[in-house]
């Protein structure tokens, strides 16, 4: 019987990165759900090609075009929040695979896990957010939570035939750098929407390809990594690697370092989730390390990208201020998305809403939610 998976944030990169790896290893896997955010075009698209149970639309106004782009169709076509965590949890899904971008990914991931459905994780903000909630629901209903995020999922393998905790030195995060890795600080006031959006090695969404800009998207991989790793921050560490062909690594106690290089094409760890415990054949380019040529190494700096510093400090406070980070800044990066903001505001107004926090709720999911609606609106009025 072919596995069943639903796929939350279809119509971005990492959703149709997953349509073409599922189009790769038909007959193994049958796509049962379909969701996206506004894209109607694209989800009609998907709907007629993959026939999924069940579709959902987050964005309520465009459900009359969703509905007239499908029409003759079975797919049961679903509007809203509510649609999407129907979809998450009642499509039938083996597997479901969530990368809708930021906070909103949080309530049908959660639900898919209540569900006892594995989880293929490109929503980082989801264990940013909740990590104690999700990690601890998992454990309940024996749901798998398979990393999807190049980074994670290098990890992931490093670790596989050591699943004790306590023989881990390192786990070391790379990242490329972003595009400003060799930017003098001085010009910083200058930089430019386009300039940011201009990744030297990924092609992404507009807000995970900021925040690479600012290592805010390293930030929350280091909480991301101290929830699904149970690994302290004192043993996570982040390394620029402008090549971006070591995806991460893992040094254990008695010296070895073992990494996870391939070429930058997320169909790889999306196909490694799909497929675990087993590997598939993957027409993706193969890594050429004579081609290659040097692997260079860095550690990152500190002054230039204050975002860094600021999701360690939220990480260990822990509770509910690693949502407060989250929602700071998902609004400080759609400020700068739609020129409201300068680059360097951004860290600035990240700091200054986890300055104005007192947490008055424990970190259960309604104090999470709650804590992630006061930043949401603290930022926006800095």
């Amino acid at each position: 019987m072919p596995k069943k998976i639903a796929i939350l944030g279809s119509t971005g990169s990492i959703g149709i990165s997953t349509l073409k790896v599922v189009q790769k290893l038909k007959p193994s896997f049958q796509v049962v759900g379909l969701t996206a955010y506004r894209n109607a075009k694209e989800l009609a698209k998907q709907i007629k090609a993959f026939r999924p149970k069940m579709a959902a639309i987050m964005d309520e106004q465009f459900f009359p075009q969703l509905k007239a782009l499908t029409k003759g169709t079975s797919t049961k076509l679903l509007a809203g929040e509510e649609g999407v965590v129907a979809v998450a949890g009642e499509s039938g899904a083996d597997m479901v695979l969530t990368a809708i971008v930021g906070a909103a990914g949080l309530k049908p991931t959660l639900t898919a896990i209540r569900k006892g459905k594995d989880i293929a994780l490109a929503n980082k903000e989801t264990m940013v957010m909740a990590g104690e909630v999700v990690t601890m629901a998992a454990q309940k209903s024996g749901s798998k939570i398979l990393p999807v995020d190049s980074e994670h999922c290098a990890v992931f393998q490093c670790l596989v035939g050591s699943s004790n905790p306590k023989e881990i030195h390192k786990v070391l995060l790379t990242a490329s750098g972003g595009p400003f890795r060799s930017l003098h600080r001085k010009h910083f006031s200058k930089i430019t929407l386009k300039q940011a959006l201009n990744h030297p090695t990924w092609r992404m969404g507009p807000k995970i390809t900021i925040d690479s800009a600012t290592l805010m998207n390293k930030g929350l991989e280091v909480i991301e990594a101290h929830y699904l790793f149970g690994v302290p921050f004192d043993k996570i560490d982040i390394v620029i690697h402008p090549e971006s062909i070591v995806h991460s690594m893992v040094e254990f106690i008695d010296g070895s370092v073992l990494a996870q290089l391939g070429t930058t094409d997320m169909q790889i760890p999306i196909q490694y989730a799909l497929t675990y415990p087993a590997r598939a054949n993957s027409p993706v380019s193969r890594l050429d390390l004579a081609k290659t040529g040097k692997l260079q190494f860095e550690k990152p700096d500190h002054g230039k990208f204050p975002c860094v510093d600021l999701a360690y400090e939220a990480g260990k406070k822990g509770g509910t201020y690693p949502a407060v980070l989250n929602a700071a800044n998902e609004i400080a990066v759609g400020r700068f998305l739609r020129e409201e903001i300068t680059f360097l505001q951004i860290p600035r107004i990240i700091e200054k809403t986890l300055r104005k926090y007192r947490p008055l709720t424990n970190g259960n999911l309604d104090g999470i939610l709650r804590a992630d609606r006061w930043a949401r609106e603290q930022a926006a009025a800095f």
